[in-house]
C-alpha cells in the first residue's frame, strides 16, 4: 500500500495519506508534508518530541496535528521524518523523530505557510485515508 500521493491545486499543494487505521494515515500526511518541505528520506531521527492533542472533531484533529507540525518546523527550525501516532476517539498521542533543518543535508522544498480546511477529508474504515492541502 502507498503511504501517500501529492495533489496539486492552484496555489496550493496538498497530501492524500492512507493507512490500515486513521493514526497510520495521519503519520503518513506528515511525512508527506515533510516530503513536500524537504526529502523527509535525508531526516535523521535524533531527537524525540512528543504531542498531544485533542479536538471536538477528526477533521480538526487533523489540522491542528500538522499545524502543530508545521509550528515546530519553523519556529525551531526542526524537520520530522518518523512518527508515531495513538488515536484514541477525538484526542491525539505522538511521539515524532527528527532533527534540526541543515541546508548542508537537507534539500530545500517548498515553503508551507499554513494547513487548511479546503478539501480536507478525513475517512476512517477498511482502508482509511486522509486528505489535506497545504497554503504555500
Amino acid at each position: 500500500m502507498k503511504h501517500y500521493e501529492l495533489i496539486e491545486h492552484t496555489a496550493d499543494v496538498g497530501v492524500k495519506a492512507y493507512g490500515k487505521t486513521l493514526a497510520e494515515a495521519f503519520e503518513h500526511a506528515a511525512e508527506g508534508m515533510f516530503d513536500i518541505i524537504t526529502d523527509e528520506s535525508t531526516i535523521t531521527p535524533i531527537g524525540e518530541y512528543e504531542i498531544v492533542l485533542e479536538a471536538p472533531g477528526l477533521e480538526q484533529l487533523l489540522v491542528d496535528w500538522l499545524s502543530q507540525l508545521l509550528f515546530l518546523n519553523g519556529a525551531y527550525g526542526l524537520v520530522f521524518g518518523k512518527f508515531k501516532v495513538t488515536l484514541i476517539g477525538k484526542r491525539l498521542s505522538a511521539h515524532v523523530f527528527g532533527e534540526r533543518y541543515d541546508l548542508t543535508k537537507h534539500r530545500m522544498g517548498v515553503e508551507i505557510k499554513a494547513v487548511t480546511y479546503h478539501m480536507l477529508q478525513v475517512y476512517e474504515g477498511d482502508s482509511s485515508f486522509v486528505q489535506v492541502l497545504f497554503d504555500i
